[in-house]
């Protein structure tokens, strides 16, 4: 197994090498994972990895630092844990993003559940393709990355829109997956496995799908502080030790723990406690920073990055992306404040991504503090 290519997802079956060991990365069904399975990744992390846990962008968690002679046993682990497919494809295929506050037997639930079930109908798609299933009021998962979607109109109407479409076409509760299993062998046979994004396919889309149904405007994603299912804590940077991680769960006394895309944690029937590590204010400027692991974890950096954004962050206006490297893993997007490390050094750009040219370069970590004010 080569663990070092690049430009690819992860998964439990599929690990890939970063600088501190291999990532393994794990996709717990609907998001949700119960105490029993908190408690055995945790353990799992601290055993046989570095003790460190990713929350990523797509609502799945990461054990780092495994050796490779123990990701067998990791993987064995997990399995029993069932937070991992033993059947290899499947687990690739399993890149079901679901809206975090969907309620059991509601529309996201079971349609989330009728696709997992459906797994081997799916064509192979590149590892990075995903689906959102966001069928509540109003989409939630609009900045969240996923390739085919469904959504609801401002009417009600479910809806399957391609990513980077504007509108969708409408379908039944009982069809919707059919239709979405439809539309990935359109990609398919297409030519969408060589684009490999469904948002950068310019094939048009089949007679039947060419509905410009619009999804309803966005609902607010769920800020750190009460919520109706219980209480939300932010993850700065989503990088958390398994020991903290354990101990949230814990003196919570959640009943369940659920993952969402955007470094937050929301945990059923918790009560709100304080653990280092965990964010539980709406405004905590760490909320607006986003950063890669950086050097030395990641062999494509140059520089620190996570210590010198937590400076930054209380400096700077907007939001803040501190990248490693110009490849921006961390925040694809634009951000009001953008910097990259070069060199061992850093650049600075404002309403940019990672690789756009910089405003100013060659920066030392304190001139870049200076040029925003610090003594």
């Amino acid at each position: 197994m080569n663990h070092r290519i690049r430009g690819w997802c992860p998964d439990a079956w599929r690990p890939m090498a970063a600088g501190d060991g291999l990532l393994v990365r794990i996709k717990p069904r609907l998001g949700r994972m119960g105490p029993d399975q908190v408690r055995g990744l945790c353990d799992a992390s601290a055993r046989f990895g570095n003790g460190l846990i990713d929350l990523t962008n797509r609502a799945n968690l990461q054990i780092r630092g495994v050796i490779d002679d123990k990701w067998h046993v990791v993987v064995d682990a997990l399995i029993a844990l069932d937070l991992v497919d033993p059947a290899a494809d499947l687990e690739t295929r399993r890149n079901i993003l679901v809206a975090p506050d969907w309620q059991a037997a509601d529309h996201n639930a079971r349609l989330a559940e009728a696709l997992a079930s459906r797994l081997s109908a799916l064509p192979t798609l590149p590892s990075k393709v995903g689906f959102a299933i966001d069928a509540g009021n109003a989409p939630m998962l609009t900045d969240a990355p996923a390739d085919f979607r469904i959504e609801r109109s401002g009417d009600g109407t479910l809806l399957l829109r391609a990513d980077g479409r504007a509108g969708g076409t409408p379908v039944a509760p009982d069809t919707a997956v059919d239709a979405l299993i439809a539309l990935a062998h359109w990609f398919v046979e297409t030519g969408g496995s060589e684009t490999g994004r469904v948002a950068r396919h310019a094939a048009p889309l089949p007679a039947w799908a060419r509905a410009d149904l619009r999804p309803a405007t966005p609902r607010a994603p769920p800020l750190p502080g009460p919520h109706p299912l219980g209480h939300v804590w932010g993850v700065p940077f989503g990088s958390m030790e398994a020991s903290a991680l354990r101990d949230l769960a814990e003196r919570s006394g959640a009943s369940a723990l659920r993952l969402t895309p955007w470094r937050r944690l929301l945990l059923e029937e918790a009560r709100p406690v304080r653990v280092e590590g965990f964010v539980d204010a709406p405004g905590h400027p760490a909320m607006r920073a986003a950063a890669c692991p950086g050097a030395p974890a990641c062999p494509q950096a140059t520089v620190e990055t996570r210590a010198l954004s937590l400076r930054l962050a209380s400096l700077v206006t907007g939001r803040l992306h501190l990248s490693g490297c110009a490849k921006g893993c961390a925040h694809p997007g634009m951000a009001d404040v953008t910097v990259t490390g070069r060199g061992g050094r850093f650049d600075l750009a404002f309403a940019a991504r990672p690789a756009d040219p910089p405003t100013r370069s060659g920066l030392t970590a304190t001139e870049l503090l200076a040029a925003f004010g610090a003594a």
